[in-house]
């Protein structure tokens, strides 16, 4: 063998050598890749940590003599309001100076004034009327005189019923009442007279003239409106189940929008009306406010048709525990922390319920606390944390159980 052939020879192994190492090499990786492929990822776990017990607030309740701090809306209403009518017929001749709507009239004060041509025409008609009546009485009792003398003087005696006819008793009694119904005659037109100026009954605000000076009145023409200014009402609405907490005498103190700001009026319930509210079927209170329009009195002017709010302190009080409302669930529950610093499911009985507050009749104790914030869905034993005043809202948030 020639030595070019040898090199040629060991040449073409060495080739042949590389290309199964290459193939050995590339069936190497493919089987790699493929376990690494079939292979699934492998994390290691570890235990999630405990939570956190549920962040709270509490207040702890105190049992103490108080009553609920009620309030009601109502709306002003005259207690006196009359429309004025004229009681005899006339033209109305004009008003009393300063007889304008807005304007006060006193008791007895004339308003407005009827002609009285006419009246005192029929009045002096009545007084002759009733002068030839006793004129005609006193001629019927000459001659009743006369006739018990002749009767004296006959000397024989009658019965009754003729002796009465005989004396001219009939006539005297005929002549005794057309004097009466002439004197009556007389004061009534003596009285219509009177009448012809009206007056006002009561101390009073005019509201409104109805009809003009000049025109034609006939009996029962209304002629000026009229609204009493010692008292006003307000007819106030409020749940049926706080008219336990009042009575009759409870001051009460109003207030409204329209006035300025922290002015007040003072008020005294009167009475609890027997008939509900038509809208919302409430109770209905009558409270009394005297000098409505402050004529006499500093403070805001009550007008007719205003809607007050009305805030009552009542003289009733009992041993109660005060909560927010935000702590009752619905049913009258509440949920307290017990020594453990667990939930405790707590059934009460409230004596008054209203947006801010609650007062509990019954079911707590002093001492207790009480949940007022922080839980969502509370389940009885669960394990809680009291907030404290050093909690930061850092601290607090997003734990579970916490409410958003």
């Amino acid at each position: 063998m020639t030595l070019s052939r040898y090199y040629a020879t060991n040449q073409h192994g060495r080739i042949r050598l590389g290309a199964v190492v290459a193939l050995l090499v590339l069936i190497a990786t493919l089987t790699l890749a493929w376990w690494i492929i079939t292979q699934p990822p492998r994390i290691e776990r570890t235990p999630p940590p405990a939570p956190l017990p549920s962040m709270v607030d509490v207040v702890t309740v105190k049992a103490s003599s108080q009553a609920p701090s009620l309030y009601a809306f109502g709306r002003v209403e005259a207690e006196q309001e009359t429309m004025l009518a004229s009681r005899v017929a006339g033209q109305l001749e004009r008003f009393a100076d300063g007889v304008v709507p807005g304007q006060v009239v006193e008791q007895q004060a004339p308003v407005a004034y009827i002609d009285q041509a006419d009246l005192q025409l029929a009045l002096e008609d009545a007084e002759a009327q009733l002068a030839n009546a006793q004129a005609q009485l006193a001629l019927e009792q000459a001659e009743q005189q006369r006739a018990r003398s002749e009767y004296e003087s006959f000397g024989r005696q009658l019965s009754a019923e003729r002796r009465a006819l005989v004396l001219r008793e009939p006539q005297l009694r005929q002549a005794q009442a057309q004097v009466t119904q002439a004197r009556v005659a007389r004061d009534q037109a003596a009285l219509n007279v009177e009448r012809a100026t009206l007056t006002a009954p009561w101390r009073a605000m005019v509201q409104e003239r109805l009809v003009g000076a000049g025109s034609l009145l006939s009996q029962g023409t209304e002629v000026l409106h009229l609204v009493g200014v010692e008292q006003f009402w307000v007819r106030a609405s409020l749940p049926g189940e706080w008219t336990e907490w009042l009575e009759a005498g409870t001051n009460v103190t109003l207030t409204s929008r329209g006035w300025p700001e922290g002015a007040t009026r003072e008020g005294t319930l009167v009475s609890m009306l027997p008939s509900l509210e038509e809208n919302g079927l409430q109770a209905q209170l009558l409270i009394a406010v005297n000098d409505p329009l402050a004529l006499e009195t500093d403070g805001p002017a009550l007008r007719l048709g205003d809607v007050l709010r009305a805030s009552f302190q009542p003289a009733v009080q009992e041993q109660l525990i005060s909560l927010p409302s935000a702590a009752l669930r619905p049913g009258d529950v509440t949920w307290r922390v017990d020594e453990e610093n667990r939930l405790r499911r707590t059934p009460v009985t409230l004596a008054y319920r209203g947006e801010d507050d609650a007062l509990i009749r019954d079911g707590l104790e002093t001492g207790q606390q009480v949940v007022t914030a922080g839980l969502a869905q509370p389940r009885e034993g669960q394990l809680v944390r009291i907030r404290r005043p050093s909690d930061t809202p850092a601290q607090a948030g997003n734990e579970p159980g916490d409410e958003s």
